[in-house]
């Protein structure tokens, strides 16, 4: 039988790396610097990567992915393109990237808090995309 809170945190988790990689494919082209450039694209890489194992844990539990809201992408989007619209620089893309970090940062440990019957695999994903997001977050401060 499959657990409603593991469900519905891997879920989240499906939607939040669904959103991370969108985000950096809307301002990877964008970027100047080559280091910016190729750690946006690891992390890029680690999302999906981690985006996949979450599909096959929904599929064994017997669900779909989960696509971020049209909400949120829409405001994601908006805010990209006024920012960058105002300053191309790699400056401000890691500023947008940073405060991104610090949303999918908030809302996964609010997740990990509200599904607190999660199994552990799932409750480990949750960990592990936190982690890559405190990661980038430490490692984008030296271009803002």
């Amino acid at each position: 039988m499959t657990n409603k809170d593991t469900l519905c945190l891997l879920k989240e988790c499906d939607s939040g790396t669904k959103m991370a990689v969108s985000s950096i494919d809307e301002i990877l082209d964008k970027t100047e610097d080559s280091r910016l450039k190729q750690l946006l694209s690891e992390t890029k890489n680690h999302h999906e990567k981690l985006g996949n194992e979450i599909h096959t844990l929904l599929i064994q539990q017997g669900s779909k992915d989960q696509e971020p809201t049209p909400m949120a992408k829409g405001m994601s989007w908006l805010k990209t393109n006024m920012k960058m619209g105002m300053d191309k620089s790699d400056a401000t893309i890691a500023d947008l990237m940073t405060d991104g970090c610090n949303m999918g940062i908030k809302y996964l440990h609010k997740y990990l808090n509200q599904y607190t019957d999660a199994d552990s695999k799932a409750k480990d994903i949750c960990k592990r995309l936190i982690s890559i997001e405190e990661t980038l977050r430490q490692d984008l401060r030296c271009y803002l």
